[in-house]
């Protein structure tokens, strides 16, 4: 599954590489033996990136810079030949005005592209989201790269902005880009084991589970893929010579519920796994319950939907192969017990 690095690969920068995802695309750059700059939005996140990484000397270049405002992205871009845009926000809540998501994301990434066209960056891998692709309704709800969320639709302002950004970023490229090329990685539920104890919304789902937080769950299915193939994803993007222009669909599978997801916990995880929820919502109940709480609203609009995922893509151009999603989920939950991050 790994690619080995060549002499003129050069120094790579990713974005956020304090995040759940940014510090597995960095560990695997390492390995491969590359030298990496990384951005944070605080230095005093510095030491905790190395101890996730396992890197203390100077392979690594830990440098500031926000995604909401200009100051530091010339100095972060120079000198790289490539850009792995993996920073971007999540909010806790869903705000009241979609603007306070929509807007960085958008900004951020147009911010992190003009650094990149200017220094002479040879191509940016963008990480995008299925929230981009897939959550717009139409027919058998199977979906693959030729597929866009229309942001007009009445979802959330996180997935909204996933595709707003996106589309902002390839018309930039396609308008202003100048040789500036972009690959995008749109990644279904990112699962998969903890390299530190900042928790991601999904591990901070199965952290739920395991502490019996959530008793019952709703309906609901989405896919799966495991965080050291969205990684590894995106590395071949970097690397291989028709990933150029490319979107690339990361998923593992078939999509699971979250009672599914219970489930594997309980058949492997034994004693460790006794509050995982059993039962899930009727329709009608998260209906009901969705009137009271507009947190609901994106549940009750994936009722009755099993999204399928064409990824044969990514298998076909990149030789991407990726773990099973019971292997995801298990690994996942055994480094939150290893990091001590369950409380039971």
């Amino acid at each position: 599954m790994t690619q080995r690095s060549t002499a003129d690969d050069g120094l790579v920068l990713v974005t956020g590489g304090s995040g759940y995802v940014g510090s597995h695309v960095i560990r695997r750059l390492l390995a491969d033996g590359h030298r990496v700059r990384t951005t944070v939005r605080s230095l005093s996140r510095a030491a905790g990136v190395r101890a996730m990484v396992d890197e203390p000397g100077d392979r690594l270049e830990i440098v500031s810079a926000d995604l909401s405002a200009d100051r530091g992205w010339a100095e972060a871009v120079t000198g790289c030949t490539h850009v792995l845009h993996v920073a971007s926000p999540f909010p806790a809540a869903q705000p009241d005005n979609p603007d306070e998501v929509i807007v960085p994301a958008r900004d951020g990434a147009l911010r992190v592209l003009r650094a990149a066209r200017d220094a002479g960056v040879k191509r940016v891998v963008l990480t995008s989201s299925f929230a981009a692709v897939g959550y717009s309704r139409k027919p058998g709800n199977e979906y693959d790269e030729n597929d866009w969320t229309d942001p007009a639709d009445d979802n959330t302002p996180y997935v909204r902005s996933k595709a707003i950004a996106e589309r902002a970023a390839w018309d930039f490229v396609d308008a202003e880009g100048g040789g500036l090329e972009l690959a995008v990685i749109n990644p279904s539920g990112i699962f998969g084991p903890l390299l530190g104890p900042y928790l991601s919304a999904s591990t901070g789902l199965i952290k739920a589970m395991l502490e019996g937080a959530m008793p019952i769950v709703p309906p609901v299915y989405f896919g799966v893929v495991d965080v050291r193939d969205v990684a590894d994803i995106h590395v071949r993007a970097m690397r291989h010579p028709a990933a150029a222009g490319q979107r690339f669909l990361a998923g593992s599978g078939e999509a699971i519920s979250f009672l599914r997801l219970a489930r594997i916990l309980a058949e492997h995880l034994g004693p460790a796994a006794a509050q995982v929820p059993t039962r899930e919502f009727t329709p009608d109940e998260v209906r009901e319950a969705a009137r009271s709480n507009p947190a609901l609203r994106e549940t009750v609009s994936r009722l009755g939907r099993i999204p399928v995922l064409r990824t044969g893509k990514a298998r076909e151009v990149l030789g991407w192969a990726p773990r099973d999603p019971e292997t995801t989920i298990v690994d996942t939950a055994e480094s939150l017990i290893r990091l001590k991050l369950v409380t039971t």
